[in-house]
């Protein structure tokens, strides 16, 4: 009997009852095209190296996956992004978004959010596997260090995947499970509590940190692998989410300032200044500590076509919310709520935040050469524009990571040239200064990391004012936070740990309803969708019923569902 491993796309497996592909007759007992045995991955060392890189990819998707979002490590741009979710965005067509809004998740109906247990199961039996024979393939000792430090990262970054999500998580350790195993064991279903969990990938991130490189340089993949600086980064967000009230562990908080502060005292990374909206579409710049490469032809939808206005013959997909265009501040550093604001409601989206217009397309804004309007009557990106099913139900569109310099119309040979930033330097001077406040107040460190970042190349925002309290520390911070990482998967997981989703999550989804009377504007606050709703149980995930049905029922579910 051989066992088959797929290179190029990894054998699809259940959550806990796992195992290699395997061909007992000798008519089958044939490599296909895309697999290789095992036998031939581990006697030849650029077959391991590529087995070892696919774990970056995830497993592999089945068609339905494929066709919608799959968040967290692997995603890949496809329709609803994880911002559909939050208060920053709503998927304009749903998407399976709009029932997490709603809060009628459920461990049947899990909507875009159901991937994560099985999926992060399945690739950390495969780095077991991988790391049980690194010291069997023919290569240098230091070729194999540095595997077992990338093996080390990447089911690190899995646990923290599963930690995030669903809270308590089963820790598999290196055992590599076979069919041939006793699976209905009790134990091999216990959930670990969440401290447990995030000592044991923070463990495997320091044994990573000391085989891995310092760089990639003269790697085709560069950022695409893990380096000392991601390792650290990775250290820094799990300890954060660990110290917040969430997770319950406050003792921890000076732990998680020293461990961003270890990424900034490599003196590697620093914030990019060539534009707050270039940093996301320029390729290798200073700020990115890891992140997930593609190249032209590769499988997933375009940015631009997936997101764009509808005059452009784009399909408007995941639309800003008013939620979050409200919380940009004025460029004089004052919120439009303030007492003496200079915000003016009659001309609302003149003088903002620099991050603005990087971000979000507005009426008025400049796009491709020409101007967006989403303005009623006659607006050619509102509903009385072309291709108005794609019309934003919010009044804005996505502007964040979109290239102009890629078709709209018929992208899909070039798909796929950005880069996809898991980490950058800014988020590592955001969770320094937050941890760091935490544990000891708003200390000249906590103002001078997120001074830097509003007062970068591009962004110019006013120095935070000075002799703000703890509290008030904190919500500048929380705000920064919002704005400086709106759109990268941070919002949904940051009002879950600090424990405000029943506050952020149970406000109407509000647009911006724009009328035209000759060069006359008005604007209205309206409803953009209906029922957004969020219950306690939902700060974790439920866990699949097919999951737990799998298991015979011994896996525990998360409380409320």
């Amino acid at each position: 009997m051989k066992r088959i491993l797929n290179i190029t796309i990894p054998a699809l497996m259940g959550a806990m009852l796992l195992t290699f592909s395997a061909c007992q007759e000798n008519f089958l007992d044939v490599v296909p095209t895309d697999r290789v045995s095992d036998a031939s991955i581990l006697s030849d060392s650029v077959l391991f190296e590529a087995f070892v890189l696919n774990r970056y990819m995830g497993a592999r998707l089945t068609d339905k996956e494929a066709e919608g979002t799959l968040p967290g490590f692997g995603r890949g741009f496809e329709y609803a992004m994880w911002s559909s979710v939050t208060d920053e965005s709503i998927y304009n067509n749903d998407d399976n978004t709009w029932l997490i809004q709603r809060g009628q998740i459920a461990p049947e109906n899990t909507g875009i959010a159901g991937t994560f247990w099985g999926r992060s199961y399945r690739s950390i039996r495969e780095l077991n596997y991988a790391l049980a024979n690194v010291d069997k393939v023919p290569m240098s000792q230091q070729k194999k260090n540095a595997l077992k430090g990338e093996i080390q990262f990447i089911r690190a970054f899995r646990y923290h995947d599963l930690i995030r999500n669903y809270g308590k998580v089963v820790l598999l350790g290196d055992k590599v499970y076979e069919i041939s195993d006793d699976l209905t064991s009790q134990d091999l279903f216990n959930r670990s509590d969440i401290k447990a969990g995030i000592d044991y990938a923070v463990a495997q991130l320091d044994e990573a940190t000391a085989l891995l490189p310092a760089a990639n340089d003269n790697n085709t993949w560069k950022l695409g692998r893990a380096t000392k600086g991601a390792a650290l980064a990775l250290k820094a967000r799990l300890l954060l989410y660990g110290a917040s009230p969430l997770y319950n562990n406050a003792a921890t908080w000076q732990q998680a300032a020293a461990a961003s502060k270890a990424v900034m005292d490599l003196n590697k990374y620093s914030l990019y200044t060539g534009g707050y909206g270039n940093l996301f579409t320029a390729e290798n710049n200073s700020e990115i500590i890891f992140g997930r490469l593609y190249t032209k032809g590769a499988r997933h939808v375009c940015l631009e076509i997936a997101n764009g206005p509808n005059s452009y013959n784009a399909w408007g997909g995941n639309v800003p919310v008013q939620n979050l265009v409200d919380d940009y501040e004025m460029l004089d550093g004052t919120k439009i709520t303030d007492p003496g604001t200079s915000y003016d409601p009659k001309d609302p989206y003149k003088n903002r935040d620099p991050r603005f217009y990087a971000t979000i397309l507005y009426n008025g804004a400049t796009y491709r050469n020409s101007t967006i309007q989403t303005y009623t009557p006659g607006g050619k990106d509102s509903k009385d524009g072309p291709s108005n099913w794609n019309t934003s139900k919010t009044g804005y569109y996505l502007k964040k990571f979109m290239n102009d310099n890629l078709p709209i119309d018929n992208p899909w040979d070039i798909a796929g040239t950005q880069t996809w930033i898991y980490f950058r330097y800014a988020e590592i001077l955001l969770n320094y200064a937050e941890a760091q406040n935490e544990a000891s107040g708003p200390d000249a460190s906590v103002y001078a990391a997120v001074n830097a970042i509003r007062q970068r190349t591009g962004v110019a925002m006013p120095a935070l004012a000075a002799g703000l309290t703890q509290a008030q520390m904190r919500e500048k911070i929380r705000n920064e936070r919002r704005i400086e990482l709106a759109f990268e998967e941070h919002r949904f997981y940051d009002v879950r740990r600090w424990k405000i989703a029943n506050v952020t999550e149970n406000v109407p989804a509000y647009g911006i309803e724009i009328g035209k009377n000759g060069t006359a504007l008005t604007y209205t606050k309206k409803e953009a969708l209906t029922g957004r709703n969020f219950a306690d149980k939902q700060y974790w995930l439920p866990i699949p019923r097919s999951e737990i049905q799998a298991s015979n029922n011994k896996l525990e579910q998360n409380p409320g569902y």
